[in-house]
């Protein structure tokens, strides 16, 4: 790209639901570009009352008193008018449905996408989740223009953050939240700039390894596999911790939801799933090696410290599915 000012001020539309979206549009209020219009879902109905709730993006948005619009269909002709009338030089989308290309490409320069992983390791719906799952002790966020086929655009910036060993999906939300929303601001003041350099991501391959996809994840995908590995099953509740959550079965078939663990000094060998339990602590079987539950939720009950359900008990643990 040419050189241009280096001051130049982008009218943005920006595209986005959840909180994670709605923080990276506060930080883009805080920068010099303009954000000319706002886009997110529909209100929906949410919680015991199914009032209807507004998503965080339009909290933010009705906040600053931003022109909005909540299209059920991206592809109506009404709101592409709406966007004609915007007329902005650049669309962001943060951790929105997908866009139709008469969407994303109607700017002049197109729409950046900030995206939770390194890419192109771990495109998909959740990168995060996947990340931790898998055990990465360094993840990232990246900006990358949108083109057809989904999270394959040129990355325009990168930022690593590191996952510690008992990092959950949650902490690792938030530190790329902090990372990546000034990877964003960065991004547009690089393309005002003329300073961007798009990276065809095959170039961003690292050497021998192998590419890992991150597709949404359902409640089965947290169910427990006691044969697997202590790490694997560590990893597995740090990754489905907030949501949707890893658990297991008691022995009366009722659901048991694990919220934190540690891996155990000791393997005490035997069944996987068998139950080791003092006083004080809980810990189970794995497929090698042991780990201990921390914090845990039976059906119809409140999350509490292993101890706790360990003196609710009135019949001794022996197994869990």
């Amino acid at each position: 790209m040419s050189t241009t000012s280096s001051n130049r001020s982008l009218r943005v539309v920006f595209l986005g639901t959840p909180q994670f979206a709605a923080t990276c549009l506060e930080r883009l209020l805080e920068s010099r570009h303009e954000v000319v219009g706002v886009v997110t879902a529909p209100d929906r109905p949410a919680g015991r009352g199914r009032s209807l709730r507004a998503s965080e993006v339009k909290e933010v948005a009705v906040r600053h008193g931003l022109p909005l619009a909540q299209p059920e269909k991206l592809k109506a002709p009404e709101f592409l008018a709406v966007l004609d009338e915007w007329n902005a030089d650049l669309g962001i989308v943060v951790a929105f449905r997908m866009l139709p290309e008469v969407v994303w490409n109607r700017p002049p320069l197109g729409t950046v996408n900030l995206h939770g992983s390194l890419l192109p390791q771990y495109r998909g719906a959740a990168p995060i989740h996947w990340a931790v799952l898998n055990g990465e002790t360094v993840t990232g966020a990246s900006t990358f223009l949108l083109q057809h086929e989904i999270d394959t655009g040129h990355v325009l910036g990168r930022v690593e953050v590191p996952i510690g060993p008992d990092d959950t999906t949650g902490d690792v939300h938030d530190r790329l939240l902090d990372a990546g929303k000034d990877l964003l601001v960065e991004t547009v003041d690089a393309l005002a700039d003329g300073n961007a350099k798009p990276v065809p991501q095959d170039e961003l391959w690292p050497e021998g390894e192998t590419p890992k996809d991150a597709p949404k994840l359902f409640k089965e995908h947290g169910r427990i596999d006691w044969t697997a590995s202590a790490s694997a099953v560590h990893n597995l509740v740090r990754g489905m911790n907030p949501f949707p959550g890893a658990w297991t079965t008691l022995p009366d078939g009722t659901t048991l939801r694990v919220h934190v663990t540690a891996k155990s000094d000791v393997d005490f060998g035997g069944t996987p799933g068998t139950v080791h339990a003092t006083k004080t602590e809980l810990h189970v079987q794995c497929g090698e090696g042991a780990v201990e539950l921390l914090r845990i939720q039976a059906q119809g009950k409140p999350a509490m410290a292993a101890k706790d359900f360990l003196n609710g008990l009135r019949a001794p643990l022996r197994t869990l599915g």
